[in-house]
């Protein structure tokens, strides 16, 4: 197997026309999650800064699947746990998109993920046996959850991954807000949540990654207040001895990394977790249902990338997205 690649953990970090060194001394860079977070708030002390840094650990220490003192590791080893209320809030509303989205986002996949590697570091193509034997283990229907107790059938795992730096986020954004501070931009490893305006009033400029050239830009968003997250799976992905690519989103239903013709899903909206979830279920739908998805939801706006290198963007993008690069002549079909 030969040695896995990481591209860089920034689905859309460009931020384009920021004076970024001189925001340099307001801002606060730590490693969590698995993944480097930056928190930049002009004028923000270096206390509310380390406060973030203490929030996203203490939502870590709950949430983590590897972490055997966490609330779901205990449900992941028992069987049932009682959770506190925010986690239970947390896994009840992943449970939602799940069924909303058809089962595209899956927090049990747990067992899969593991066995191709992407937790242990171990890398490889599990046999189609194993697969079949896994994905009786895999369906977010199989988890119950009342009055803040879940309940698993016996190798049933729990992985909220998928949603967690959402969360978080939106957490970070709370506690900079209450703080005072009125411009900011959380990083939690390429989640983006943009506080406010930038410091003198004009909206954050984000950049989408190009999924086929991470040199490259898909384009720039220009969003206030908003959270702006991506999935795709050149962020993440490993390389077997026969050369095959394999990307770290798996699709549910085969127990395989995803190929359903989406490369790059962007999710814009209020709610970090509802964008997080989003990415990860419109990537794994692939084109045509999830635009049926997005035309159904309000509140939030997507930009997909299909493999052919067609742009697929909901309507309410129109002025704040500039295709960039060889985007800058891709079609764009245009959804509600």
């Amino acid at each position: 197997m030969n040695k896995p690649r990481f591209a860089p953990l920034l689905a859309l970090i460009l931020i384009l026309s920021t004076p970024l060194a001189a925001l340099a001394d307001a801002s606060r860079t730590f490693f969590a999650m698995d993944t480097v977070m930056t928190v930049t708030a002009p004028g923000a002390d270096d206390d509310l800064l380390a406060a973030c840094e203490d929030e996203v650990r203490r939502l870590e220490a709950l949430f983590s699947v590897t972490d055997e003192g966490s609330e779901i590791a205990a449900l992941n080893e028992s069987g049932q746990a009682a959770l506190s209320e925010e986690t239970a809030r947390v896994l009840g509303f992943a449970l939602e998109e799940a069924e909303l989205t058809g089962g595209a986002l899956d927090v049990t996949l747990y067992p899969v993920v593991r066995a191709w590697g992407f937790t242990t570091g171990d890398y490889r193509v599990p046999t189609d046996a194993e697969l079949d034997a896994l994905r009786a283990r895999v369906g977010w229907s199989q988890v119950r959850l009342e009055d803040n107790t879940a309940r698993v059938p016996e190798g049933v795992m729990v992985d909220l991954g998928a949603v967690a730096k959402g969360y978080a986020s939106d957490r970070l954004a709370e506690l900079l807000r209450d703080g005072g501070a009125r411009s900011a931009l959380i990083d939690l490893g390429g989640n983006i949540y943009c506080v406010g305006a930038k410091p003198d009033g004009s909206p954050w400029r984000i950049g989408v990654r190009d999924p086929k050239d991470p040199a490259g830009y898909v384009g720039a968003l220009s969003v206030t207040e908003r959270a702006v997250i991506t999935s795709g799976c050149y962020e993440r992905y490993f390389t077997a001895e026969d050369g095959t690519v394999y990307g770290h989103i798996f699709d549910p239903a085969t127990g395989r990394p995803a190929e359903n013709g989406v490369i790059s899903a962007t999710v814009v909206g209020a709610s970090g977790l509802e964008c997080d979830a989003l990415t990860t279920a419109l990537y794994v739908m692939g084109i045509e249902r999830a635009t049926a998805l997005l035309q159904s939801l309000d509140g939030v706006e997507a930009i997909l990338v299909d493999d052919q290198g067609a742009l697929w963007i909901t309507g309410g993008l129109k002025s704040a997205f500039t295709p960039m690069g060889a985007y800058a002549w891709a079609k764009i079909n245009w959804i509600r």
